[in-house]
């Protein structure tokens, strides 16, 4: 949980940490902070007001400005860090209401936080909290939802031998180029189960944790390439999918990425006479979408037209539906002094004309 939660923090995803009180959630956000040498703020939301969220007015040169606290200025002028909202589970629907934009678009009154500013919250469960409230759906389907498990022999080690650092998987300075394939792979998925992209909870306490919406499904698929950018194992992988999306979407997802058996598409792209047919639907649109994200990711005129080739030859493989969404996708990539692939183009012409790209 610790590795999953170093991985979210680098990669600006806000997470809310769910466990029993005196557990040392709190401890640990604040020692991953130095581990990553990152300022920490701490923030108890259950004794702030919502101006302390929204911001405070006050008249400037005639104009009223929304002025935000000290501890929003200092994450400012730091440019990173983290914003530790503590005991989240016990601030009043009024507060939770002012941190909805704090939490999803890092603004504090009239100040935007900086890009490399993470929010992390923490909770008690709000039976076991003092005064405790069921998070509102909108805020909670803001957050990735970690469940902090206490170790006791962990627990026991450190009280006799100190609690060190903990190991803290670094994510690489260009781990953000893996992001449009792990949406295609995301997408892929949801494409085949249509079901499971919007799954809103009708308890109110359920409704108050992780479930899958577009956008948990895109918070998802940041922290997917974040693990796998981070060499993280199955375990972490699992707790971030699953905290954002729930645990039934996540173990569903989860499976069905392991039966893929997809080829490389950077292979692909080097030699698309090697593309083989899959022999499911979900496939050939995973191995087209993961090629598309590819080209996107890095792309060149080279490249472009191998996936032009793959998709061609997708098509003659009897998937015209799957290449045409591939189609109208890597279309959109094209720059202006980009020639076109005319024999492949050729033998699309009806898959593009049904797309309208022609």
């Amino acid at each position: 949980m610790v590795k999953a939660l170093a991985i979210s923090i680098q990669a600006r995803v806000p997470t809310l940490v769910w466990g029993p009180p005196g557990t040392g959630k709190s401890s640990t956000i604040l020692m991953l902070g130095r581990s990553l040498d990152i300022p920490v703020e701490v923030v108890i939301a259950s004794i702030r007001e919502p101006a302390d969220f929204s911001g405070l007015p006050i008249v400037d040169d005639g104009e009223v400005r929304m002025a935000p606290p000290a501890w929003a200025r200092r994450l400012a002028q730091a440019g990173r860090g983290i914003l530790f909202l503590d005991e989240i589970s016990t601030a009043p629907p009024a507060v939770q209401a002012a941190l909805l934009r704090v939490v999803l678009d890092r603004v504090v009154g009239d100040l935007p936080l900086p890009a490399g500013v993470a929010v992390v919250a923490a909770a008690n469960p709000p039976e076991q909290a003092a005064g405790g409230w069921d998070l509102a759906a909108p805020l909670a389907n803001r957050f990735c939802h970690l469940q902090w498990r206490l170790d006791a022999a962990a627990w026991a080690d450190g009280m006799v031998q100190g609690w060190p650092a903990p190991a803290v998987p670094r994510l690489p300075d260009n781990w953000e180029a893996g992001i449009p394939a792990a949406r295609a792979l995301v997408a892929s998925f949801i494409r085949s189960r249509p079901h499971l992209l919007l799954q809103v909870p009708r308890e109110e306490a359920a409704a108050g944790r992780a479930w899958s919406s577009p956008r948990t499904w895109d918070m998802a698929a940041r922290l997917l390439a974040a693990a796998q950018a981070a060499g993280a194992d199955e375990d972490a992988v699992a707790e971030l999918v699953a905290g954002c999306v729930g645990e039934g979407p996540a173990l569903e997802f989860l499976g069905w990425r392991r039966s893929l058996d997809l080829q490389d598409p950077e292979q692909l792209l080097a030699n698309p006479a090697s593309y083989r047919h899959p022999a499911r639907g979900d496939q050939v649109y995973a191995t087209l979408a993961a090629v598309v994200a590819a080209v996107v990711a890095r792309p060149t005129q080279e490249r472009w037209r191998a996936a032009w080739e793959i998709i061609a030859r997708a098509v003659q493989a009897g998937a015209p539906d799957m290449a045409a969404a591939a189609a109208r996708a890597l279309a959109g990539v094209r720059q202006s002094n980009w020639s076109l692939p005319v024999e492949s183009i050729r033998s699309l012409a009806p898959i593009l004309r049904a797309a309208g790209l022609m």
